[in-house]
């Protein structure tokens, strides 16, 4: 950890009198996000679209890899169940790691698992750099699974790091981050991957290797960054360790304030056990923001994304671009994810997680709608397919504007300490479940009923709105007491001092 040197007159905790220092983006805070999100969520990007655009180079290496091997070459199914399984390991690999993801980060720190789990990045990034020098397109796949156990570490571990380290009133802002370094990674590993860079017969190994410049980057600098504060405290019940971090994190000594709201939160803790992920399912008050936290999850895979994302490149090239141009529009497409993620950042302490949430919501269902339609009616009406790429562009802007971010770290918000690490388990696990599932299913459904595919998502996303709507409370300025009130029965909130639980409770009755 950091070194902090303790002030020799320091304020009295607790003393109203005492002035408190508005928050801000320190040095300290800013250096702790970037080696946090440009280390672990721009890996989970980058691996996340690193195999899409060297696809053909790739199934290439397999066939001839299997032809040394076995005397011949791989039937064409065979090839296309081969390249499945390497595009759904990662996902198998993301489940076991998100699964894993709260024992990391109880039992290392934040800060600690973040950094141990570059070690399995290492693994990942030697199967899959020298697959090709060993002549083995079984070391691709299994590298796929390995690096996806550690994407699902880090989707675990880093919305909960950026959550505790930030001030309440900018937590919404820095949570941004871990989705806007994910689609920078994404559009990073598009861009290296076009057959004129590295994603040619002799480079695409690189470019799968390349994974380690992130590792080596976080090793460098999280290292002298300090552990949770939140951890500190809650967990290891360090409270000097919590008060040198924090001081450290807000480069200032008057920390007073957050320091009594952790001190209220250890002491609620002292009467409760630990939780296992069968607690939070029985507990009633912790039943309710794990349905939210799960639906939430959800609700960002079964948009479509994925799906819209995967088939950009077909909607423009049926809009009259050359092939190579479609590809890059598509690069486009990506980079307007990230600008319009890395804007919404600026709102989401502004008019809250709720709101964002609903209005993104709102406009996927709107512009899914219209790209249906426009799909149908293409071939009878050229001018359709102009509508098509508006559509996509539209839908990416209100993706990023809410469901591309908010549910990775809402989660963090709606549970205090002890629960916390076995529901971010929980949901890491759905959103990767629930990725295997579009990624396995949509290919299916696009072969049955062609254009009619994206009907699904529009009665999805009508549905996902209506429940954000009437069950997501607002979490926008608020300590972690006081969201966890809101779960309360009606009867033990009337007896707490927190302002603005009736109003925030009718939005989840």
């Amino acid at each position: 950890m950091a070194d902090v040197t303790e002030p020799e007159k320091e304020p009295l905790l607790g003393d109203s009198k005492t002035p408190q220092v508005k928050p801000k983006f320190t040095k300290h805070l800013i250096l702790s996000i970037a080696a946090c999100t440009l280390g672990s969520s721009f890996q989970f990007g980058y691996n996340t679209g690193v195999v899409n655009s060297p696809e053909k180079v790739m199934k290439s290496f397999y066939n001839e890899s299997y032809h040394r091997k076995e005397g011949k070459y791989i039937e064409d199914s065979l090839l296309t169940l081969l390249w499945a399984l390497t595009v759904a390991m990662y996902a198998v690999g993301g489940m076991i790691g998100g699964v894993s993801a709260g024992y990391w980060g109880n039992k290392y720190g934040r800060r600690g698992a973040l950094l141990r789990n570059n070690v399995i990045a290492v693994m990942a990034a030697g199967l899959l750099g020298f697959s090709k020098m060993a002549d083995s397109y079984e070391m691709l796949i299994a590298g796929r699974f390995v690096v996806g156990i550690n994407a699902g570490i880090n989707t675990g571990i880093v919305p909960l790091y950026l959550s505790e380290i930030a001030p309440i009133e900018l937590r919404g802002f820095c949570g941004t981050f871990n989705q806007m370094s994910i689609t920078f990674g994404v559009v990073i590993s598009q861009l290296l991957g076009l057959d004129f860079i590295l994603g040619t017969d002799e480079l695409w190994p690189l470019l799968l290797a390349l994974t380690l410049v992130p590792v080596i980057y976080q090793l460098c600098v999280l290292t002298f960054c300090c552990e949770s504060p939140r951890y500190l405290m809650l967990t290891k019940h360090d409270e000097q360790a919590a008060r040198k971090a924090l001081i450290w994190f807000r480069e200032t000594t008057d920390v007073s304030s957050e320091m009594d709201e952790m001190r209220s939160e250890a002491v609620e803790q002292i009467h409760r056990k630990k939780f296992s992920v069968g607690d939070l399912i029985k507990t009633k008050e912790l039943r309710t923001p794990l349905i939210i936290s799960m639906v939430l999850q959800l609700s960002q895979q079964f948009s479509g994304i994925n799906a819209v994302i995967y088939y950009s490149t077909d909607i423009f090239t049926s809009a009259g671009l050359a092939r190579s141009t479609a590809e890059y529009a598509t690069l486009g497409v990506s980079v307007v994810n990230v600008s319009m993620t890395f804007v919404s950042a600026f709102f989401m302490d502004r008019l809250g997680r709720r709101a964002l949430h609903l209005a993104g919501l709102g406009g996927m269902f709107v512009f899914t709608a219209i790209l249906t339609v426009s799909r149908v009616f293409q071939p009878f009406h050229h001018w359709l397919s102009f509508i098509c790429i508006l559509a996509v562009v539209c839908y990416i802007i209100f993706f990023a504007i809410g469901p591309g971010s908010i549910p990775w770290f809402i989660v963090a918000e709606l549970f205090t300490q002890g629960p916390r690490t076995a529901a971010v388990s929980v949901a890491v696990l759905v959103n990767w479940l629930s990725n295997f599932v579009v990624g396995f299913v949509f290919p299916i459904l696009q072969s049955a009923i062609s254009d009619y595919s994206f009907v699904p998502f529009v009665v999805l996303l009508a549905g996902f709105w209506l429940f954000t709507y009437i069950m997501l409370p607002e979490t926008k300025g608020k300590t972690v007491e006081e969201i966890a009130a809101l779960f309360l029965p009606k009867s033990l909130q009337e007896s707490l001092p927190v302002d603005g639980v009736e109003s925030e409770r009718a939005k989840i009755n």
